[in-house]
């Protein structure tokens, strides 16, 4: 079953970032995860809130491929940094549609 990460990242200092790009495409690629959107270009159609500054969606083969992509002892210092210096959500969501 195809899961997707949906995160929403608002930086808090930028010094994380230079360093994240490259060892989390690399890891998302292992785990066999495909960017679908990474981008600053959003907007918000409805509700209210905090509006995030990225927003990234990943594709997942299986709920187990993105968890191990988590726990990736290689993404592990990775996703430190990101999570200490930005205000992150990351919901993993289930391809299936439970109101059909």
């Amino acid at each position: 079953m195809t899961y997707y990460s949906v995160l929403a990242v608002t930086p808090t200092s930028d010094d994380w970032v230079a360093d994240y790009i490259e060892p989390a495409n690399n890891t998302v690629a292992r785990h066999c995860g495909r960017y679908l959107a990474r981008t600053t270009s959003h907007e918000r159609v409805e509700g209210q809130g905090d509006d995030a500054a990225l927003r990234v969606i990943v594709e997942w083969p299986s709920k187990e491929a993105a968890i191990a992509f988590m726990n990736d002892p290689e993404y592990l210092p990775h996703l430190e940094a990101r999570t200490q210096g930005s205000i992150s959500h990351h919901f993993l969501i289930e391809g299936k549609d439970d109101l059909a």
